[in-house]
């Protein structure tokens, strides 16, 4: 297996679990995976936050980990990326109103690079205009910005995944087995017990 570069687009805010283990387990396969954040450099960090179904009518929202960046937005050259990965949370939200992030997704669009987003991270993909005849899964709430987007919304369960050709999305954090499979697969990462 060949060793992919990975870049995920982060924010404050970004949800715990969904920075966290993917980038974690990226690691752990042997790729190489670099965490930016519009404004902040390699070794500051993020604020995360942990949301949780409790039982309540929407997610609850707790206060996180830090998590420290390892690369710099404004020094990174997306030409040398392999993948993009966007994870959900409130980052997404402020994220998308950002040029330089909405021109860096649709550089890996436009190369046909593989991309995995779950939850809000849709947001993001919906906003730069990528979303034109793809059926994809978000967070049910990011369904209609999804279909307003020309895309198409996958009512699945919280712990599924969806690919459509190189893009793979999922509801949220539960979903990352299936997730992060499905992703590694359309890397082409086989991995042997």
């Amino acid at each position: 297996m060949a060793a992919k570069r990975i870049l995920m687009i982060v924010g404050d805010y970004v949800e715990d679990y969904e920075v966290m283990v993917p980038f974690q387990a990226l690691y752990a396969v042997g790729h190489e995976v670099i965490a930016v954040c519009p404004d902040k450099k390699a070794g500051e960090s993020v604020r995360t936050a942990i949301h949780d179904f409790d039982g309540d009518q929407t997610y609850s929202e707790k206060p996180g980990h830090n998590f420290a960046l390892n690369g710099s937005f404004d020094e990174i050259d997306v030409t040398t990326f392999d993948a993009l990965v966007i994870p959900g949370g409130r980052a997404p939200e402020y994220l998308r109103l950002n040029p330089a992030v909405l021109d860096l997704v649709r550089h890996f669009d436009g190369a046909g690079k593989p991309m995995a987003a779950i939850c809000h991270g849709l947001q993001i993909l919906a906003t730069a205009g990528v979303l034109q005849g793809r059926k994809c899964a978000a967070y049910p709430a990011v369904g209609p910005e999804v279909n307003a987007a020309g895309g198409t919304y996958q009512d699945i369960p919280v712990d599924a995944a969806y690919t459509d050709g190189k893009l793979v999305s999922a509801p949220a954090w539960p979903a990352h087995p299936a997730w992060l499979a499905q992703f590694l697969a359309v890397l082409g990462t086989r991995i042997e017990a």
